[in-house]
């Protein structure tokens, strides 16, 4: 059901988390920290994008 492309998706997308969260907690940068946080659904989106074009084409 996943494919390896699925899991580099994730990945981006928790490497996107931890960046966030430790500009936000740890280096007290609101506004850097809101910015990579913008990058989560951008991330999710392509991806979902991606996938569908992959099954769109096996049709």
């Amino acid at each position: 059901m996943f494919k390896k492309s699925d899991f580099f998706i994730i990945l981006a997308v928790m490497i996107s988390f931890v960046i966030s969260a430790y500009l936000w907690f740890v280096l007290n940068d609101r506004e850097q920290a809101i910015f990579t946080a913008i990058w989560i659904p951008s991330i999710f989106t392509f991806g979902i994008y991606f996938k569908l074009c992959a099954l769109m084409g096996k049709k």
